[in-house]
């Protein structure tokens, strides 16, 4: 359409009334013309014929008798009576050599019967330039021969005649000339016509073309006048009324709008008011989350400050001799409070996830020793009801991850748990695959399957909703909160994750999930020598069929030749068969008597290493088994670890600790120690605790005293409360940092469950560590271990122990490595980014530092962490090395530093 309208109306009159009268008078024109030439040719070449042939005929006697003059005198007749058109005459003979001419000067070669071609044919007609040259055979005359028939004629030679076409081609240029006047003429007269309808037609259309244009502009005052021909009257009719109704519209539009904007300012006046009601309601909104917030905070606190006195009493309590029932009531008052506690724990992490202030952390851990610490948490409750629990983990599965351990673990605690509460009998199985994989993360695929009461389809569409459960019955039942899966689900999305479940009522359930988890660069756990097991043959003796396949894959996986047996009879024969390296047994209920001790000797001799495998962590039946030959006994479900601990003679820690905890007699520390809590059982509580640890407690009961105190005597650690009535827990810590004796000394904050940025502001305060209440002992000890531990590295400028202590979850040994490892790297690391700063190799500069930027994140480097990510990010941008070298040879300069600083502590 842009190529048509680009011409005005006036050009294609022109182009459509010319162009098909000019083609047609030059295809006339032509075709006449080339007619005319053709028919002047065709002239020409039969006068010349008309010529030659008798003149091939006369010349046949002078030929033949070699009479020249004869010849001589026919051809300059000839000549003379055709001069007009006639240029030369000659005759030749058989020898191709002149006999007569009319001119001698002529060049004879042009007109020679070329010595190839011969006239057998007859006439022979050629041209050149403007001359056509005929030749025509010269035969002897016929003469009568005694049968009354002619003879053979001989050829005696050929006759030539040049003919001039210069006046056929003048006709021609005259035909022409013509032909072209007649066109012009033609043509001339078609303008006239065409110049007389643009001015009847185009005229008036372009005039309508300029009026519509205006009253697009909004001159609908525009009318055409004049009296116009046939059609285009009435189009100019047609535009004047819709100018006219364009107009009356346009009137009655304005006042349309003035109408619509009078309500507009009204319904804008509204909105206003609406926002700022809205605005108002926000900010009630957000007042309201934060005094949830703090309420949550405050009753996770008060709740967790008596809870505290309660279960750290009743342990202490434990440890003293008492009566079986008085043992009986303090462990009901242990799980009661374990169970309240386990309930606030749900509604403080379902606050947070509600809130958005879930921050997941991000350190290294062995996914094995996760899932085998969760899992013996939860067998004692399995045992307790009968029932099957079984891990598969996929061989595929990484064991070295990086990422938030805990919530994995109470992913995992939350839908064991449910599987085991609705489960009375049959089987619980916890499996986990590999479904993706890339060289920096893992997509794993859980799946916990029961054979439990399962899930109608009608109750299906409760589940994953806050405070609710899949039948009101059910939680009078079991118990719960029915907080589990809505916490479940909302961490495994938080974790990029997803979530879902398929279920029969009466068959079990099976609930699925997916988690992406970061790969870690550094091996958590040390891998298995299984050159120790390989070869090696073992008997495997388990009634349940899950947990006997899994123990033999598990072995399979290891090349160690296993045999199976579900029942006495198969065990007894393969006994008497062969001798075994190793002998797991599941024996369920175990009570010593002479038949067992039978088995089991007969056991003992065909194998060296017997192993018994117990439904729980029970010391009792352990204690029974020591004196019967047993070399290990192990608690199922079977971790990878013990397991193949227990098949190389290890120590498995496959000894149950004794149901009855008893006073164990420890060496104190040579510690000064400093309590302050509000709290009287809190503070007597904590004081009970350290005084078994340490030398000498300081107890307090408000931030004023703490202060007052910090400045007149040095402690080694202390412990802070955070909520005080006079001075809380934070501002204390600054004031003692700001100036007192302590400004250096470990500061543990002792408080309930913090919310991300509430865990951020305590640790900002000066605040080194969080303890949660409730305080047991074992985290106590964990912390004084860590921070007052004599092998605690120097303090660093380049290297920040206490931010390496983080990324490793307070593992010292694991910091060590990590920084060990990370120091190993420097050298090769060096050298490498050398080469490609010399040459220019973007690429590979790129590849090197993201390595090492990977490996910074848990080395408690955050110099060279932040050289590396600023020197990867511009990479990524295209920048070249050359543009970069500054960069990079301050990289190299901080590498030396972090080398020097991280010999001086990998040797304190």
């Amino acid at each position: 359409m842009n190529g048509v309208t680009k011409y005005s109306l006036r050009a294609w009159v022109l182009v459509l009334a010319l162009a098909p009268t000019i083609l047609i008078g030059v295809l006339l024109g032509s075709f006449f013309t080339l007619t005319r030439f053709s028919e002047l040719d065709n002239s020409l070449l039969v006068r010349g014929k008309n010529i030659v042939s008798p003149l091939a005929m006369a010349a046949s006697y002078g030929l033949s008798t070699s009479n020249r003059d004869y010849s001589q005198r026919l051809i300059d007749m000839i000549h003379k009576q055709n001069s007009l058109f006639v240029q030369l005459i000659a005759i030749f003979d058989n020898q191709n050599q002149v006999f007569a001419t009319s001119q001698y000067r002529q060049n004879f070669d042009l007109i020679k019967l070329p010595i190839n071609r011969d006239l057998t044919e007859g006439i022979n007609i050629e041209h050149i330039g403007d001359h056509v040259i005929m030749r025509a055979p010269i035969y002897t005359l016929p003469t009568p021969a005694v049968d009354t028939n002619f003879t053979p004629r001989t050829q005696l030679g050929y006759i030539v005649l040049q003919i001039n076409k210069h006046e056929a081609l003048v006709n021609q240029y005259r035909g022409a000339g013509w032909a072209f006047i007649i066109v012009l003429i033609g043509v001339q007269l078609n303008l006239l016509f065409t110049f007389r309808l643009m001015k009847n037609v185009t005229r008036p259309i372009t005039d309508m073309v300029t009026a519509v244009a205006k009253i697009r502009e909004g001159k609908l005052d525009t009318r055409l006048q004049g009296e116009l021909i046939g059609e285009l009257d009435h189009l100019k009719r047609g535009i004047n009324a819709m100018a006219s109704s364009l107009a009356e519209y346009h009137n009655e539009m304005q006042q349309n709008i003035d109408q619509a904007t009078s309500d507009l300012r009204e319904t804008l006046e509204q909105i206003e008011i609406q926002n700022v009601e809205l605005d108002i309601a926000k900010k009630r909104a957000l007042e309201a989350s934060r005094v949830k917030s703090e309420f949550m905070a405050n009753m996770s606190h008060e709740l967790r400050t008596p809870l505290n006195g309660v279960i750290g009493f009743t342990r202490q309590l434990l440890k003293t001799p008492l009566h079986d029932n008085q043992r009986d009531y303090l462990n009901t008052i242990e799980r009661s409070a374990t169970n309240l506690l386990s309930i606030i724990n749900d509604i403080l992490d379902f606050s947070k996830l509600e809130a958005g202030k879930m921050v997941l952390e991000k350190m290294p851990f062995a996914l094995r020793e996760a899932v085998d610490e969760t899992m013996q948490l939860l067998s004692t409750a399995a045992a307790e009801k009968e029932l099957e629990l079984v891990i598969d983990i996929d061989e595929r599965v990484p064991d070295s991850l990086n990422g938030d351990v805990m919530r994995l673990q109470q992913i995992l605690t939350n839908l064991v748990n449910n599987a085991i509460k609705f489960t009375d009998k049959g089987s619980v199985r916890l499996q986990l695959d590999a479904a993706k994989e890339t060289p920096e993360r893992v997509l794993i695929r859980g799946e916990v399957a029961d054979t439990g009461i399962g899930i109608s389809k009608e109750q299906q569409s409760m589940l994953f909703q806050a405070f609710g459960q899949a039948d009101s019955s059910i939680s009078r039942r079991f118990g719960g909160t029915g907080l589990g899966l809505v916490i479940t689900k909302r961490l495994v999305n938080h974790m990029d994750g997803q979530i879902g479940f398929t279920s029969s009522e009466g068959q079990g359930s099976t609930f699925w999930f997916t988690l992406s988890i970061e790969k870690s660069p550094f091996t958590i756990s040390d891998p298995l020598i299984l050159e120790q097991v390989y070869g090696q043959s073992a008997l495997v003796f388990e009634p349940r069929l899950l947990t006997r396949n899994n123990l033999v894959q598990q072995l399979d996986n290891w090349h160690i030749k296993a045999t199976a047996c579900g029942s006495s009879s198969p065990l007894h024969q393969q006994l008497s068969d062969q001798h075994y390296d190793h002998a797991l047994i599941a024996w369920r209920k175990l009570k010593p008597s002479e038949g067992m001790m039978e088995t089991l000797a007969i056991i003992r001799n065909h194998c060296d290493n017997l192993v018994l495998l117990l439904d729980s962590n029970n010391s009792e039946v352990a204690n029974q088994m020591a004196g019967l030959g047993i070399d290990h006994c192990l608690t199922l479900p079977m971790s990878e670890r013990r397991l193949f601990a227990s098949l190389t003679n290890k120590d498995a820690q496959h000894q149950p600790a004794p149901q009855v905890p008893m006073t164990i007699s420890r060496e104190k520390k040579a510690l000064k120690t400093l309590a302050v809590d509000d709290n009287r059982a809190n503070l007597k509580l904590i004081d009970t605790l350290l005084s078994e640890l340490v030398d000498e407690v300081d107890t307090l009961s408000s931030g004023t005293q703490a202060i007052q105190r910090a400045q007149e005597q040095e402690y080694d650690i202390i412990f802070m409360d955070i909520q005080m009535p006079d001075i809380d827990g934070i501002q204390a810590t600054q004031r003692i940092r700001q100036q007192s004796r302590n400004t250096r000394t470990p500061i543990i904050a002792v408080t309930a469950h913090l919310l991300g940025a509430e865990r951020e502001q305590v640790l900002a305060s000066g605040i080194d560590d969080i303890l949660t209440k409730p305080i047991d002992e074992q985290g106590l000890e964990q912390v004084l271990d860590r921070w007052t531990s004599t092998a605690t590295p120097v303090l660093s400028q380049v290297v920040d122990w206490k931010l390496a202590l983080t990324q490793s979850g307070g593992n010292n040994d694991l910091a060590k490595e990590m920084l060990k490892m990370l120091m190993d790297s420097i050298p090769q690391t060096r050298e490498l980014i050398d080469n490609h700063l010399q040459l220019g190799d973007r690429t590979a500069m790129l590849k090197t530092v993201h390595k090492l930027h990977g490996a910074t994140c848990y080395s408690g480097v955050p110099g060279l962490q932040k050289l590396c990510a600023d020197l990867e990010s511009q990479l990524k941008q295209g920048n070249s090395t050359a543009q970069l070298e500054p960069e990079i040879l301050e990289l190299l300069d901080e590498l030396n530093k972090v080398e020097s600083a991280a010999e001086t502590i990998l040797a304190a």
